[in-house]
């Protein structure tokens, strides 16, 4: 027997609002990213999609980028005004033109302007990210805000996405609260233009990577002090900086000045030339500690890197058993000697890797959910009023 006429329908067109991030081409972080690859392939079905970008003088400002709307606006040049200032922005022009079904809110601190959405009755999800009030580099006031803006998030919002079910555990741990879990896709890698390593003067599966930005949650200094202990002899090859002066910062150039061995290459915005570096590296080490599903992760995976990361449930539940986990530097040490020592071995763990990546963590099925959750929310579902935001009174995670 056939299906039902509305089980053979195609889905409805929705005017889908997605605020919070730098916006699209993705230059910069997980959420750019998967704000670009959700919204085209959300376009390609036939939705209307306006992203909320941010502008700085002299950047081009396409009107349209991948079937997306682009509608920009500035945002405050400092870490704790940045992104709220261009959301409160985005979130002005929404009320103003009417119309959107649903709004994709990306990152928790984004919160505090739910309630101007609802008074428009624009059904929100909410992005809720990692666990930022543990970021290194919030001052007291930010941490604190921060876990204001979880709790007004699960107060307000529509739904809740979670990239990682660690993320979705802490907030039925916290609040007691249910969360659509949604985690990053992985471009998969087959091939390598592996002569463009040596613009950068590497060799294949003759160095270590480390790709992050300077913070101290990513635990670059950690890399490189467990390098240094160890008796590893490729270079350990550190891609990134960070955005904003900062004491850690230099602690990780002085880690670095002790050996010529390590490397700093600073930022590599050359997408393909970052992903020859993952592809061809004999490991990569992620240490990453308070995200989700990152999406550094996904696309060394993806490239078929031995992956060899800090120790927390997120990085467990997506590497699976093939992954290598450190928790100090003699750990990590261990696993640089070992590498080297068995390159074979540990290429076959890549390649491992690579096909969970590509089974368990794609574009399309990513943007499937984002689409199904919009469709429900356009429809009145919400889970709005059955969560006080209140945090229970014993947690594991203070």
């Amino acid at each position: 027997m056939g299906g039902s006429a509305s089980e053979c329908m195609a889905p409805q067109p929705l005017r889908i609002a997605m605020i919070g991030t730098r916006g699209v081409p993705a230059t910069y972080g997980g959420f750019e990213t998967a704000v670009e690859e959700v919204g085209r392939r959300l376009a390609a079905r036939g939705h209307t999609v306006t992203v909320y970008c941010r502008s700085r003088k002299g950047d081009p400002r396409p009107e349209r980028y991948a079937g997306m709307q682009l509608v920009y606006f500035p945002a405050a040049r400092r870490r704790s005004l940045e992104t709220l200032s261009h959301t409160g922005l985005s979130v002005a022009h929404v009320l103003r033109h009417r119309g959107h079904d649903v709004a994709l809110v990306f990152n928790a601190a984004n919160s505090v302007f739910l309630p101007l959405l609802r008074l428009r009755q624009v059904p929100t999800a909410t992005h809720v990210d990692g666990l930022e009030w543990r970021r290194g580099k919030w001052g007291p006031a930010g941490k604190k805000y921060y876990r204001s803006a979880e709790s007004m998030a699960v107060r307000w919002s529509d739904a809740l996405i979670a990239d990682a079910k660690g993320i979705a555990t802490y907030y039925i741990d916290e609040f007691g609260a249910t969360t659509e879990q949604i985690a990053y896709g992985a471009p998969i890698l087959r091939h390598s233009q592996m002569t463009r390593l040596e613009e950068l003067g590497c060799e294949p599966r003759a160095y270590h990577l480390v790709v992050a930005r300077f913070e101290p949650e990513n635990h670059v200094d950690l890399a490189i002090e467990g390098y240094l202990r160890s008796s590893a002899t490729h270079p350990l090859v550190v891609v990134g900086s960070t955005p904003y002066p900062a004491e850690y910062d230099t602690r990780v150039r002085e880690l670095a000045a002790r050996s010529d061995r390590v490397r700093l290459i600073g930022g590599v915005w050359d997408q393909d030339l970052l992903d020859v570096l993952y592809a061809n590296s004999l490991t990569y080490v992620h240490g990453h500690s308070v995200g989700g599903t990152n999406p550094s992760l996904l696309r060394a995976m993806g490239a078929a890197a031995p992956v060899v990361a800090y120790d927390v449930s997120f990085n467990r539940d997506v590497l699976g058993p093939a992954g290598l986990l450190f928790r100090d530097a003699d750990g990590l040490a261990a696993h640089l000697v070992a590498a080297e020592a068995n390159s074979e071995e540990f290429a076959a763990r890549g390649q491992v890797l690579q096909q969970r990546a590509a089974s368990e963590y794609t574009w399309d099925a990513v943007a499937e959910q984002y689409e199904q959750l919009s469709l429900k929310l356009a429809n009145g579902e919400s889970q709005r009023g059955r969560f006080d935001g209140r945090r229970r009174s014993a947690s594991q995670w203070d």
